[in-house]
């Protein structure tokens, strides 16, 4: 009798598929989780390149008497205004979409002085130090969707560089 119960119950296999879901739900579940924060990581840091690269053609298109001195901010209002438009790019329907931005926009001037005393004609004959380019860069902190669940990428920073070279107006 003891021999046929453990035989009918060796056999019976109803809760095979839910005993196997169990064992796979975790994985699933991290792969779906990881596909969404890595979506995110990648639009994120999308939107940022995009900003700072409008920041760089805005300031390119300044005129040359604002970007006078090499390895420096430009003058004038040129800075400030560059800063709100990189910042104006993030906002989506009048929400911030990177957190955390304040204080990590820098836009200088930089000058290019050629290889082997190369001199430049067109806009940049007459220049000292060379042509001219503008440099903006932003760095901020990356937000995860799976904050909220306690999944923390602490550290982790969204970096993006642009240059342009200074056209005038």
């Amino acid at each position: 009798m003891i021999r046929k119960l453990i035989r009918r119950v060796g056999r019976d296999d109803g809760g095979a598929a839910a005993a196997e879901m169990a064992l796979v739900t975790p994985l699933l579940l991290i792969l779906l989780c990881g596909g969404l924060e890595i979506g995110n990581y990648f639009m994120d840091e999308h939107r940022l390149v995009k900003a700072v690269r409008d920041g760089a053609r805005y300031a390119a298109r300044k005129d040359f008497t604002y970007f006078q001195t090499c390895d420096a901010t430009p003058s004038g209002t040129v800075a400030n205004d560059t800063e709100t438009l990189v910042r104006t790019s993030l906002l989506i329907n009048g929400s911030d979409q990177l957190a955390n931005l304040d204080d990590s926009i820098t836009i200088t001037t930089k000058c290019s002085t050629g290889v082997g005393g190369t001199t430049y004609a067109g806009i940049y004959k007459d220049m000292a130090n060379g042509a001219r380019y503008v440099e903006v860069s932003a760095t901020v902190d990356y937000l995860p969707v799976l904050a909220p669940f306690g999944f923390s990428l602490m550290g982790a920073k969204l970096n993006a560089k642009q240059q342009a070279a200074v056209a005038g107006v």
